[in-house]
């Protein structure tokens, strides 16, 4: 009896132990291959628990109310810098990160993070425009430009087919870049010029909507959306799968576009900081990271995944840009202060009552 009693005792002390050999995951939704999880599990012998968010605000908001327990999260460029001021984040021990010698030099030049103290580039997307490719050419419609989002004369002919990003920044920002203004103008004036450009396609619309655009684009039931390069991609093989009779196209406007950095970052009070940073290294190796861009066709800062990644999908411009195409894109940047969140808050309130 005594033995049972010594062995329960041990089979309680190691519970604890083991229940804290996880690493929390506080990601986007679909944003990491299964595949890599599995394989990371398997490699350090943990769990790896995920969480999802569907924008930046949510995660913000989420962590300002308290939230505590996560290890990585992975937060876009436009918010990171507040992240690293609020104190939100612990620097990055890069003994421990050989791998990040495979991530391009170009993209460790991040604003936000000039250093690269707490982040690690993870991978981008663009925003452009998604469309059904028979519909457009059938209709006579120019995708490459924000008119088919934007112009009254255009939509006319798409009304009630076309969805743009339930999203303050990004439908601002590609108002601002249509008018000819920088994406990141705080120039109040240029703010009124876009709600008045929204104002008046807004009636040619079916929603605002950055949730369920990319089926709804997929089943054919709409026509053009603004839309997340990785969405896009993710539509055209649905239909493709699918034998649909149409395809899916990418179209980078020629005004230029958005180019949004997801990041690697270990949270300030993260319980396994050692597991952290174990996965961060295991996802830079190429072979891992390519499975991210082979699955929902993100981005990728990784040179070393390349020979990974499937040819067809390096082959479109809207995913690994060419130089041409980079002229174009512009990077979302945080906004300065609360009074400038506050605005765009009452900005979008009013953009969308109207």
């Amino acid at each position: 009896m005594r033995t049972l009693v010594l062995a329960l005792g041990l089979l309680v002390a190691a519970l604890p132990a083991a229940a804290q050999n996880r690493l929390h995951l506080y990601i986007w939704s679909d944003y990491i291959a299964p595949d890599v999880i599995a394989a990371f599990e398997s490699e350090c012998g943990c769990q790896v628990v995920q969480s999802h968010y569907a924008d930046n605000e949510e995660m913000l908001a989420k962590l300002a109310a308290g939230a505590k327990g996560y290890d990585l999260i992975v937060p876009s460029t436009e918010v990171l810098g507040g992240m690293i001021k609020q104190n939100m984040l612990q620097p990055l021990d890069k003994s421990r990160l050989p791998n990040l010698a495979n991530i391009e030099i170009g993209f460790l030049d991040n604003p936000a993070d000039p250093d690269g103290r707490y982040s690690v580039p993870y991978a981008y997307t663009v925003t452009l425009i998604g469309y059904n490719t028979r519909k457009v050419e059938e209709l006579g419609i120019d995708p490459h430009s924000w008119s088919v989002i934007f112009d009254p004369a255009v939509l006319q002919k798409i009304k009630g087919r076309v969805t743009v990003l339930d999203s303050p920044r990004e439908l601002l920002a590609a108002a601002l870049i249509y008018l000819g203004h920088p994406a990141n103008s705080l120039d109040p004036a240029h703010w009124k010029e876009a709600a008045e450009v929204i104002r008046q396609a807004k009636p040619y619309w079916a929603a605002f909507n950055a949730a369920s655009y990319m089926r709804q684009l997929a089943a054919g039931s709409i026509w053009v959306a603004h839309a997340y390069s990785s969405d896009i991609f993710q539509a055209r093989e649905e239909v493709r799968q699918a034998g649909r009779g149409f395809d899916i196209g990418f179209a980078l406007p020629r005004e230029g576009a958005l180019v949004g950095m997801d990041n690697l970052v270990i949270h300030r009070d993260a319980p396994r900081p050692d597991l952290a940073h174990q996965f961060i290294n295991f996802v830079l190796d190429g072979r891992q990271s390519a499975q991210l861009t082979n699955l929902i066709g993100a981005g990728n800062p990784n040179r070393a995944a390349r020979p990974y990644i499937r040819p067809d999908i390096l082959e479109i411009s809207a995913i690994f840009p060419d130089a041409e195409t980079l002229r174009r894109l512009q990077v979302p940047e945080e906004l300065p202060s609360a009074r400038e969140r506050r605005a765009l808050s009452r900005w979008w309130t009013e953009v969308k009552a109207r």
